[in-house]
């Protein structure tokens, strides 16, 4: 009989998200940077260094890869023999370990989870309640597999139920370009099929958990029917030229899992589920010998390259930049930013989009004119940091606020990642604005160009308050031109052309 102590779940929960929140895993970094040698996309390559050399510093600074670090995603397998040492309840102990983790002193994590979800929707300032599933299963162990999942990837989780002479492969091609650039690309898939509607579910949400292993099961050979699925989706999806941050290029998906159940003769369930480009996951085992030990990756895990913006990258002063100037930027190109911006998020804009519905003028001190947004919610700072990790979060879900900011503010342009629906690129073509893009899953590197922040409105909003940033050489890439031009919908395309042409080494 193993005896597992309570404290040894809760520090083992505590240490493991501290742990993900840092560090890739190495099965990762190996995949983006083998897609970082064979990328021949200008824009998706430059978009994985970033992502790389963010890796390589958050491990280095012991600092958060993305400014989302979830919400958590425990499934906890209790062998049947084992004996609990403990006064809480298992949710409770886990719950505790995600507690003092996202309150650590020294690497304070971004609580994004909010209670009464229908209503006040408010911050549990802590992140807690984690989603658990838990088994009872034979033997004397307790096996945890732990993920923090960003609400970007978690966003654009899908499911349907086909026919069973359906073709599961069509509707995830014709499903994954749907999902635009908000689960930050490259990443995985997790596919779950069969079982019911939850199961499936489940199943997707589990795989994403593994490694990635589809080279290794490329060069074995696929075997069964779920092997060979995944082998297919693999090519077929990243022939959809989608790329990384959804620029167009080689690679959108590292790796694509998929587990399988028994299901009605009736019914074929299929779920989806993506992981982001922060992909934070970790399994451990209990066995009654303490708590669970975490060994980061060696620092020559990561490839050796540097990120440095092209000698003819256009400099802005967001401080003197007008119309005419923002007019002369083109699709994909990148610029580097200096000067003072403004932030904000979903609730900033409810705020906002309520005050101006009934009259009110917006807080004192509050000016969007001839200033750019920067949709983000990023860590709070410790020891010196002006701000922690602050990458972009997803622009679309200020779509529906976008013609009202650039009709009643005087809003010049917006900084956000993923693209932006049809009536809002032509909102921006309109009124001649602008939208950039900053790459998701390079959030630390990203907060380096941030060298002062100031409190401007809304406080009580935590992360999603307006502040003042000013920034230095902060990189940005031109989304969305004056004219409506989007580089999510002309760089795919391009890419999906040149594929039909060009032979890959898996």
């Amino acid at each position: 009989m193993t005896r597992i102590k309570q404290q040894d779940l809760i520090d083992s929960v505590a240490d493991a998200l501290q742990f993900i929140a840092c560090y890739h895993p190495r099965d990762f970094i190996q995949a983006m940077s083998q897609a970082y040698e064979r990328e021949q996309s200008p824009s998706a390559r430059d978009a994985i260094a970033q992502i790389l050399v963010n890796s390589r510093m958050c491990a280095e600074n012991n600092r958060p890869i993305c400014q989302d670090t979830g919400i958590v995603n425990i499934f906890i397998k209790v062998g049947m023999q084992v004996q609990w040492d403990a006064e809480l309840g298992l949710e409770e102990m886990v719950n505790e370990g995600v507690r003092r983790a996202y309150l650590h002193p020294d690497n304070v994590l971004r609580a994004s989870v909010v209670s009464d979800p229908l209503g006040s929707r408010q911050n549990t300032k802590d992140n807690t309640p984690a989603v658990i599933h838990t088994e009872i299963v034979p033997g004397d162990k307790v096996e945890v597999l732990l993920a923090a999942k960003g609400g970007g990837s978690e966003n654009k989780a899908k499911f349907t139920i086909l026919n069973p002479s359906d073709s599961l492969v069509d509707w995830v091609l014709e499903t994954v370009p749907k999902m635009g650039a908000g689960w930050c690309p490259p990443g995985m898939l997790g596919i779950g099929v069969g079982g019911t509607a939850e199961k499936a579910m489940l199943m997707a949400k589990e795989s994403l958990m593994h490694p990635i292993d589809i080279q290794d099961l490329i060069d074995r050979g696929p075997e069964t029917a779920a092997e060979k699925l995944r082998v297919e989706l693999y090519n077929k999806v990243n022939k959809l030229g989608i790329g990384a941050q959804g620029l167009g290029g080689l690679t959108t998906v590292l790796d694509v899992k998929v587990s399988d159940f028994p299901t009605h003769a009736a019914s074929l369930p299929v779920a989806m589920i993506p992981n982001c480009a922060a992909t934070r996951h970790i399994n451990f085992t209990l066995d009654g010998s303490g708590p669970a030990q975490f060994e980061p990756p060696a620092a020559d895990d990561w490839p050796d390259i540097t990120w440095e913006a092209a000698e003819n990258t256009r400099h802005v002063n967001l401080d003197t930049v007008t119309q005419a100037d923002i007019e002369q930027w083109q699709p994909g190109e990148t610029l580097l930013l200096s000067g003072h911006l403004l932030t904000g998020r979903d609730a900033a804009h409810k705020k906002i989009a309520d005050l101006l519905a009934s009259g009110q003028p917006l807080p004192d001190g509050l000016d969007f004119h001839n200033r750019f947004i920067y949709y983000v919610g990023p860590v709070d700072p410790v020891k010196d940091e002006v701000v922690g990790p602050a990458g972009p979060t997803t622009a679309t879900r200020m779509d529906k606020f976008t013609d009202m900011m650039l009709s009643q503010t005087g809003l010049l342009g917006m900084i956000g990642k993923a693209e932006r629906g049809k009536a809002t690129v032509e909102s921006i073509k309109n009124h001649r604005s602008i939208y950039l893009i900053a790459i998701g899953g390079a959030a630390y590197l990203v907060s380096k160009a941030i060298k002062s922040s100031r409190m401007v409105a809304f406080e009580e909003l935590g992360m999603e308050a307006v502040r003042e940033f000013y920034v230095e050489n902060m990189p940005v890439t031109v989304a969305v031109d004056s004219q409506g031009d989007s580089v999510h919908e002309s760089g795919p395309r391009e890419w999906r052309i040149k594929l039909e042409g060009l032979t890959i080494d898996s």
